[in-house]
């Protein structure tokens, strides 16, 4: 088990792409054929957030 040095851990998630700053977008849209629902998902950056919701709708 390997130790990481205080250094790193500073900067751990402070950056654009981590994991901190997505969220997962859960879409339920209904079959026309089969009348199931299917549930679609995405990750994306929460800055682009408002824009997804828009177009989707």
């Amino acid at each position: 088990m390997g130790k990481v040095s205080k250094n790193s851990r500073v900067t751990r998630g402070t950056g654009e792409n981590t994991s901190k700053n997505h969220v997962k977008i859960v879409v339920s849209e209904k079959d026309p054929k089969t009348g199931s629902y299917v549930y679609k998902e995405k990750m994306i950056h929460k800055d682009k957030l408002d824009e997804y919701i828009k177009s989707i709708q």
